[in-house]
């Protein structure tokens, strides 16, 4: 395993633990997840007359980074439509918020399930690295699916605390951008927030970390921008986790 460098930004003295997002950190999923979003939302407006065409801006805007209900909620709110929040588990062809949001959900399935998923080489490099140097890991995700991008990953084993969508919603953990999340998976690390650092490639994301008491945010641009995730809070931006090595 390759160890931190010493030229590693002072950001990382004292960290005891990294808590990662997943898509668009850990994995490329959130290309899948983009995707899946337009898919939806692409059919979804045929039916909605006068309504604005979905933009590629619109993900980075209203969506990314969220738990996925708020992202229907609030991309419809960019449009000024109001749809019935309609039961949890609603099926996807209903025309809800929820059934909106799991219609979503099996778009972004079978689009794993027909390419898998393949990890950032430069961010499995940075996860052996920070495990050869002792720190701790966990994942936390605004999405229901990680535990099974993770498994289609192959990084199951690198990360013994995951707090998904669904942990949130069991524990009462209100979503990005709010803390609540990472600082759950600090508690379960048996850290306190101030020694565990925060990597994210969302707005949302990085603002979570800002909102809390962590020892750093950092950010990955994978298409926010530099400037923008700078703005948000983070502590420094890279383009790919292997440039800290």
């Amino acid at each position: 395993m390759t160890e931190l460098s010493n030229s590693t930004p002072s950001s990382w003295a004292g960290a005891s633990a990294i808590l990662f997002d997943l898509d668009g950190v850990l994995t490329p999923t959130a290309i899948v997840h983009e995707r899946a979003w337009r898919e939806l939302f692409d059919g979804y407006l045929q039916s909605v007359p006068g309504a604005a065409a979905y933009r590629a801006s619109d993900y980075f805007d209203h969506i990314d980074g969220k738990p996925r209900f708020d992202g229907v909620r609030d991309f419809l709110a960019s449009r000024d439509i109001v749809l019935p929040e309609g039961p949890l588990e609603d099926e996807p062809e209903h025309n809800t918020v929820h059934g909106l949001g799991n219609r979503k959900n099996q778009v972004f399935n079978d689009i794993v399930a027909a390419g898998g998923v393949r990890p950032y080489a430069g961010s499995v490099r940075f996860v052996d690295a920070a495990l050869a140097r002792g720190l701790k890991l966990a994942v936390v995700s605004s999405s229901r699916n990680a535990p099974a991008v993770l498994k289609a990953a192959g990084l199951s084993d690198y990360f013994p605390v995951v707090v998904d969508g669904v942990v949130a919603v069991a524990e009462g953990l209100p979503g990005k951008p709010s803390p609540a999340t990472y600082e759950y998976a600090a508690r379960l690390l048996g850290l306190p927030s101030e020694e565990c650092v925060v990597v994210e490639d969302a707005v949302s994301g990085v603002q979570s970390g800002r909102a809390g008491n962590f020892h750093s945010v950092i950010g990955v641009d994978r298409g926010a921008g530099r400037q923008t995730l700078l703005a948000a809070g983070a502590t420094l931006v890279v383009n790919d986790l292997d440039e800290l090595l």
